[in-house]
């Protein structure tokens, strides 16, 4: 449009500025060599317009790449010339023995374990204590006050997690992390895991004989797996409450009165042979407490009715060991996949 406009008016358009180099050697119009900022003019050969043939050119990359690639073996010994053995074969590790003790004891994994955390702080254990306790109550006085069987269901799973929350405080009494106080433990163990109806000292005693022998299967006192030769002496009702679906999931109340197959005693027997003979007097209040909240639950049955009571209480009760008993079970399965693998 510009050189249309330009030429109906009769002007010519400008020649293009092209910029030129302030030093060193330039072609001029007439085919030479000259030097910028100089006087000096050098002929040479004519030059020839580049002519490029897009067909006849070779696009393709120019690499290069080895004959053949070398195998493993020849790259293994190659790092090994470089690493100076030539050739020489290492040392063979010793094969790894799974029934062999390892090779640290318990005093040093206590010392890598920071100071800091080794820290108890009652203050801070009895705020767990409270936050629950006051969510336990707050989700019976709400599930009572609105009576609906559309939050029944909601209710039941909710508290039945707030019932396993309790264990698990009661859980930390028992192993004495809940405080370096052993009386406060005693008195906090026994008010948690006696309300949800767990004898606080037999199962105390008998949890920490499964820590010392877990995964064992002899002498592991909880989800020990049975022999086949014991297994097949069970009768018909024993071995469908153990290994048939949903029965295994209420197994804990029936473990705490008889324990398992093929192992006699109870945890509220304080002539069983769970317990040394000084530990008779700690079972004997564990059971006594119990029975006290059997007796106090006998007593609400009777205010607000048995329905009402099992409403509240007692389904919420069955969720929680359904939760202790899946609990129970993957930690022992993965416990027990460690020691196969």
């Amino acid at each position: 449009m510009a050189t249309w406009i330009l030429s109906e008016c009769g002007l010519k358009p400008l020649a293009p500025v092209i910029p030129r180099p302030r030093t060193g050697a330039a072609l001029s119009s007439t085919s030479r060599v000259e030097f910028l900022d100089t006087n000096k003019v050098v002929a040479g050969p004519k030059f020839q317009p580049l002519r490029c043939n897009l067909r006849e050119r070779n696009w393709g990359l120019k690499v290069s790449a080895p004959l053949r690639v070398a195998s493993i073996e020849e790259e293994q010994k190659s790092v090994d010339l470089t690493n100076g053995t030539n050739g020489v074969e290492h040392e063979k590790l010793p094969e790894f023995d799974p029934g062999a003790p390892p090779p640290f004891n318990l005093a040093d994994i206590r010392a890598a374990i920071p100071k800091h955390c080794w820290v108890k702080d009652p203050w801070r254990s009895m705020s767990y204590v409270v936050r629950d306790v006051i969510a336990v109550f707050g989700l019976a006085a709400a599930a009572a006050y609105l009576n609906n069987w559309l939050v029944w269901p909601l209710y039941w799973a909710a508290q039945g997690t707030m019932f396993w929350a309790l264990f698990v405080l009661g859980h930390d009494c028992g192993h004495g992390s809940f405080s370096n106080n052993s009386k406060l433990n005693s008195v906090v163990g026994h008010l948690l895991h006696s309300s949800i109806l767990v004898p606080y000292h037999g199962w105390r005693i008998s949890h920490r004989t499964h820590h010392q022998h877990h995964g064992h299967a002899e002498n592991d006192e909880s989800w020990h797996p049975l022999p086949e030769k014991l297994f097949r002496s069970l009768d018909t009702v024993t071995r469908m409450l153990r290994f048939t679906a949903p029965f295994p999931l209420l197994a804990f109340p029936v473990y705490l009165f008889s324990r398992s197959p093929g192992k006699t005693g109870s945890h509220f027997d304080p002539s069983s042979d769970l317990f040394v003979p000084n530990e008779r007097k700690d079972v004997i209040t564990s059971t006594a407490c119990w029975a006290a909240m059997l007796g106090l639950l006998v007593g609400l049955g009777f205010v607000m009715g048995p329905i009402q009571l099992l409403k509240l209480y007692g389904v919420p009760y069955v969720v929680s060991f359904f939760l202790f008993s899946i609990i129970s079970m993957v930690l022992f399965e993965s416990r027990m996949n460690e020691v196969l693998i």
